[in-house]
């Protein structure tokens, strides 16, 4: 992705690439100092990851823990910043340790500066992580 990617173009390559389970170029398109948050992490879960670094680790197990198979809805919303989107999705998928399915509604702002995301802030359903199955990487 070059440095003119917009946001949206951005995340939708994102998007596929998490699909493709190819975690490495999905953080290469971070910044050094990206910060990933989740405000409605409940207790045992990261609220913040601050670095390029710790998003890395955080992600690393992803696929060892989640088989995505599809974003079947995807609406992204330009705001009044330009580099800063606002994205309501779903993800669809299993849980790869109990063969269940997963399905998750998320929001996220995402904002992007110089072709990488600087920030995201991922509003995901912290009941969903109530079966311990769906635990992954940075939790308890």
């Amino acid at each position: 992705m070059s440095v003119t990617t917009a946001p949206a173009d951005l995340f939708r390559h994102g998007l596929q690439l998490l699909l493709d389970k190819d975690i490495t170029a999905w953080t290469d398109l971070w910044d050094e100092d990206g910060v990933l948050e989740f405000p409605f992490a409940p207790d045992g879960w990261p609220k913040r990851l601050e670095g390029k670094a710790a998003v890395t680790q955080y992600m690393s197990g992803y696929p060892d823990h989640i088989d995505l198979h599809d974003f079947p809805s995807v609406e992204i919303h330009q705001t009044v910043a330009p580099e800063t989107i606002v994205v309501e999705m779903r993800g669809v998928g299993r849980l790869v340790e109990t063969d269940s399915p997963f399905d998750m509604t998320y929001i996220a702002v995402v904002t992007v500066r110089n072709g990488l995301i600087t920030g995201y802030r991922d509003y995901w359903n912290p009941l969903a992580v109530q079966n311990p199955a769906a635990h992954f990487a940075g939790s308890n």
